[in-house]
């Protein structure tokens, strides 16, 4: 296993430092460079560009971001980087645009995106666009195929389970999924406190959660989990 007791240490910011996508909008290199500026950890999600290039972008399809139809796998990225993000000066940006911007500053928090049957090569490419970066990364996906591939890749990264539910059913599912070996889990944080989360938290794996927007939300992490992944305010001023 990869240490990845790092993670607990800073707030990660959600899809980067965003203002709930007034001004600055959700995992754009604004909301990066904001984040990295005030210190934070960030968390982006990672697509798979029609071109194998991977793309910052959360949603499948294009319209809630970019007012577009149409999926964002059947884009290249270079024709995604033309694309306007909420109709600002932000374009759609690539992991190397990510990494470029943030030269180790702050550490990151890579979430993949996956697609069953549509992900060949979707691993090992993000590895070979973190290859040679001097920086803190972890990488995670709530899909259990990527995390393999990741595993079988000898990604020399913390690899962390993204997930929810409180049923002894998913529960029995993340089980699972950890044996694969993975180092750390990000959770719902409405979700806590649950018995899966205990049971890894004694084992010494360090649990972040999701995605914390009000002091309720800290207050329950804290109580049962090692950092949040926040928006909407500024950690540094909440009591």
């Amino acid at each position: 296993m990869t240490n990845a007791a790092w993670i607990k240490e800073l707030p990660v910011a959600h899809r980067g430092y965003h203002d709930l996508n007034n001004a600055i909008w959700e995992n754009t290199l604004s909301a990066f460079s904001r984040a990295a500026e005030a210190g934070f950890a960030i968390e982006c999600d990672l697509h798979y560009a029609s071109d194998g290039v991977p793309v910052i972008f959360h949603d499948e399809d294009l319209e809630r971001l970019c007012k577009l139809k149409g999926d964002v796998r059947e884009r290249t990225s270079k024709e995604l980087g033309l694309i306007a993000v909420g109709g600002t000066e932000d374009k759609v940006p690539t992991l190397k645009q990510l990494l470029d911007l943030v030269q180790g500053k702050v550490p990151l928090v890579l979430e993949l995106k996956g697609r069953e049957a549509d992900d060949e090569g979707f691993a090992e490419t993000v590895l070979e666009v973190l290859e040679g970066y001097d920086g803190k990364v972890a990488l995670m996906s709530f899909d259990h195929w990527l995390l393999k591939d990741l595993k079988e890749l000898d990604a020399p990264y913390p690899i962390g389970l993204t997930a929810n539910g409180n049923t002894a059913e998913e529960y029995a599912k993340h089980e699972k999924a950890m044996e694969i070996g993975l180092d750390f889990i990000s959770y719902y944080y409405a979700d806590l406190p649950n018995s899966f989360i205990s049971r890894q938290r004694d084992k010494g794996i360090p649990v972040i959660t999701w995605t914390v927007r009000d002091e309720d939300a800290r207050k329950r992490t804290f109580e049962n989990a090692d950092q949040m992944t926040f928006e909407g305010f500024d950690p540094r001023a909440a009591v």
